[in-house]
């Protein structure tokens, strides 16, 4: 069954848009010729099937994007679907730069998006990469030894967070900047929090 019900929200996201509104509103219509329902979600369109999270449709500075949660379980067979970030397990993007880009995959993006309803019928699932198989950075190793307590409380943390806060002080090239991120969050991870709590 297609919906045609449109979110006010998602609407107000697009009217007050400066940059790819043309391209976005586009990528709306696509969207609700299928079977999805237009919710609005971290501030941004968010298109779902039975209440699963399936596309997102956001504007960036160079591009604007279609945002598949699940689209690490896509097929790709156009290959525009990319990481949006090196770090990034489950969602994949397309961007896109034009209406006439959009026009000229708009069948394509229609099966991508039957295809990512199809993964959700099936109850397919990421595999995601585990906490043990991220490599704790040194200093951050050190700060354990140091604090105990500290490592205690980082253990306690969810995998999510544990993999957020070892992604953010990695990510860091020099050890001195590893280490001041550490420290500015020792306290944070002590009261058993994440890094956006």
């Amino acid at each position: 069954m297609v919906r045609s019900k449109t979110n006010p929200k998602a609407g107000k996201y697009f009217e007050r848009a400066k940059k790819w509104r043309a391209e976005m509103e586009r990528l709306r219509s696509i969207l609700m010729a299928c079977p999805l329902d237009e919710e609005f979600k971290w501030d941004k369109p968010c298109y779902t099937f039975e209440g699963a999270n399936i596309v997102l449709v956001m504007g960036f500075k160079e591009h604007c994007v279609l945002l598949f949660c699940k689209g690490a379980l896509l097929k790709d067979p156009k290959h525009i679907l990319i990481k949006p970030g090196e770090q990034t397990q489950a969602a994949r993007q397309a961007r896109f730069t034009s209406v006439a880009q959009i026009e000229g995959l708009a069948g394509a993006l229609k099966s991508y998006v039957n295809e990512a309803i199809a993964v959700e019928k099936a109850g397919l699932e990421i595999t995601y990469k585990k906490i043990t198989e991220y490599e704790i950075p040194a200093e951050l190793q050190e700060q354990f030894v140091e604090s105990p307590a500290l490592k205690t409380a980082f253990r306690a943390l969810t995998p999510g967070r544990q993999r957020a806060y070892i992604i953010y002080f990695s990510g860091a090239k020099q050890s001195n900047t590893r280490v001041a991120r550490i420290e500015k969050y020792a306290p944070q991870i002590l009261e058993g929090r994440g890094m956006n709590d």
